[in-house]
């Protein structure tokens, strides 16, 4: 498919077509031997709620992104190789259904489709691509994968804790390390994790005395050995966090709010030949 589209007319066609969508405020797409191979709507389980978001599945990298008018306007750009990505089935919610996780050593999260069908086309499309990638570099697939963040409506206590009720005064907070929502009180650290941010991230307490600990560890062993060269990942927006979950409530969405994504009754993506 990859061979059948690259340099053709109706591939640029596409490619162009997704930059025009997300405007200026998107990276470029269009490099050489870059294909379009599929895109659709999913459900992306975010901090405050599961929203729907635009998809682009390219032969070397995903690109998603917030919808502002489908098919004409979207924004929030994100894009992430391919070669760092891991998949997860997991089961169905009450809530989604057709889940899975895309897992990365930067940014993890859940997604749903709009039927099992959809899912295995994905999951199909995304491990073809991804196992291409990793026999053309000779890369082994990531073991390292950031935590996904807890829902916000997953607890009303704290989970370190499990003392302080959250309430409107009493903020929720998550650790950047395991994924957990904590209050305040547990979560007073900030550790710099390179691979996530190259600032200092909040961390709960338990994740940074494990940290501490890993990282005395390290300082130990570098002490004996010279320190290895390592080649960085293209880099994309940090944290494990919603992608950006700025009340997308108050953006010109133009989905109805009782829409349900994942019924089985309409689909939301399709893949090119």
């Amino acid at each position: 498919m990859v061979d059948h589209l690259a340099n053709t007319e109706i591939n640029s066609q596409r490619i162009a077509a997704v930059e025009n969508c997300f405007g200026a405020s998107g990276q470029p797409l269009a490099v050489p031997g870059r294909v379009l191979l599929g895109e659709g709507i999913l459900t992306k389980e975010c901090r405050k709620k599961p929203k729907p978001r635009i998809f682009f599945l390219f032969n070397d990298i995903l690109v998603y992104g917030s919808i502002v008018i489908n098919k004409r306007k979207y924004n929030s750009q994100h894009i992430i190789p391919l070669e760092d990505v891991t998949l997860e089935t997991l089961p169905d919610t009450l809530q989604m259904k057709n889940r899975w996780m895309i897992k990365t050593s930067k940014k993890s999260f859940v997604v749903s489709a709009a039927s099992l069908t959809e899912r295995k086309e994905w999951i199909s499309h995304l491990e073809e691509c991804i196992r291409h990638l990793l026999t053309k570099t000779g890369r082994q697939p990531s073991t390292e994968h950031a935590a996904p963040w807890i829902p916000d409506k997953a607890t009303d206590i704290c989970m370190r804790c499990t003392q302080t009720k959250f309430s409107t005064l009493t903020r929720r907070h998550h650790c950047r390390k395991c994924g957990f929502v904590v209050c305040a009180d547990c979560s007073r650290q900030r550790f710099l994790m390179p691979r996530l941010s190259p600032k200092p991230l909040r961390v709960c307490n338990l994740c940074y005395r494990q940290l501490l600990a890993e990282q005395k560890k390290e300082a130990e062993a570098d002490r004996r050995q010279p320190e290895p060269i390592c080649s960085a990942i293209p880099g994309y927006e940090p944290s494990s966090g919603d992608d950006s979950d700025k009340s997308d409530d108050d953006k010109t969405d133009q989905w109805p709010a009782d829409t349900e994504f994942y019924t089985s009754e309409v689909s939301w993506s399709s893949f090119h030949s």
